[in-house]
């Protein structure tokens, strides 16, 4: 059975001013506008060394000495990349031309009115703003949303994300010394992606923890997700599990009353280097006979192919190819709404436990 996954480009590309010079740049942003064929038009850091030598590296004819300066030799029709940490994002909007397109890199900020702040100033602005929430447009998520989308593993009852590997945050110097790093900086990916299958959760019930040896702010989480009493979602995290790949998983797994789909995101294993994915699906015979599992070649990966999706669906909308917009800050602000739950959940702790000394 043919499954309907790829990205869909842009008719005509627009071309991309990136704000930001980081890791990310480098090892996903770049590398998917090449391979999508994107025009990169020019790049700002504050360290002006680092844009340079991304410069030298990708082809980018520009390079500029500030955001200003950006925004001020760029093409009328450019499409901003904003690539920064979310506590430079608001000023760098405001920077921008009213009604341009901007692709936000996630999360939308580090607290919820800080989220709505930057809310604010893109519609204030006209802005067309998207946030890069990629992974829903990872190439294995978009073959699970066609298959359930065309019915074939019916009614979704039970969404899980299941991460348990061992991540080098130190890849990562900004990030690893957040005080809301897991939820906010990683699970933030499967909030967001829970929420673009199922919608809005009634609530949430979280935990998030510290590694006993580890100076980090947390390092593993369990999210559990409220969608009344038949459909149960749920994320389980674990970045500390560093005893060797034998029982490292990664993985998103949707079942229905038809049928089952498992993607296995190998890029978080053994990062940055990865292992391939795998997708598989499984729909239960109708004869009786017993249920097989198919593993289905996908082409592409979480990174760099889903940032194609991420970049090449706001080209589409600002271009009038589709009315809709992934991830735009309307839609992803409720993204953080979750997240900030999460955060009060956790700080709110469980039900006690009337623990009565028995005669």
């Amino acid at each position: 059975m043919p499954i309907n996954y790829q990205t869909v480009l842009p008719k005509s590309s627009l071309p991309i001013v990136i704000i930001g010079a980081g890791g990310i740049v480098k090892d996903a942003h770049l590398p998917a506008y090449r391979k999508a064929g994107f025009e990169v038009h020019g790049i700002v850091n504050r360290t002006k060394a680092k844009a340079e030598a991304l410069a030298q590296e990708f082809g980018i004819p520009h390079v500029y000495d500030s955001v200003a300066d950006a925004v001020a030799q760029a093409p009328e029709n450019a499409v901003y990349d904003i690539t920064i940490m979310p506590n430079k994002f608001i000023e760098t909007l405001e920077a921008l031309p009213d009604g341009a397109a901007v692709l936000i890199q996630k999360p939308m900020g580090d607290y919820y009115p800080e989220s709505e702040a930057i809310l604010e100033v893109c519609q204030r602005k006209s802005l067309v703003a998207a946030i890069n929430c990629q992974l829903r447009q990872a190439p294995f998520v978009n073959a699970a949303r066609w298959l359930i989308e065309q019915g074939y593993i019916g009614e979704v009852y039970d969404m899980e994300v299941r991460v348990n590997l061992h991540t080098p945050w130190q890849l990562f110097p900004h990030v690893m010394v957040h005080p809301r790093l897991e939820i906010l900086y990683h699970s933030v990916h499967y909030i967001d992606l829970i929420r673009s299958f199922l919608g809005n959760p009634n609530s949430v019930y979280a935990k998030t923890l510290k590694h006993p040896a580890k100076d980090l702010s947390s390092s593993r989480t369990t999210l559990l997700f409220d969608y009344g009493d038949t459909l149960h979602a749920v994320v389980n995290t674990n970045h500390d599990h560093d005893f060797g790949p034998k029982h490292q998983e990664s993985y998103i797994k949707w079942e229905g009353t038809k049928g089952a789909i498992k993607a296995t995101m190998g890029v978080l294993m053994d990062y940055p280097h990865g292992i391939p994915d795998v997708f598989e699906y499984c729909i239960k015979p109708t004869d009786g006979s017993a249920p097989q599992w198919v593993k289905y070649p996908i082409e592409g990966t979480w990174f760099p192919d889903a940032f194609i999706g991420s970049m090449g669906s706001l080209m589409r909308y600002k271009l009038g190819e589709i009315a809709i917009l992934p991830a735009a800050v309307e839609d992803v602000i409720h993204t953080m709404a979750v997240v900030e739950a999460a955060y009060k959940s956790n700080e709110g702790g469980g039900q006690p436990i009337d623990y009565r000394e028995q005669e």
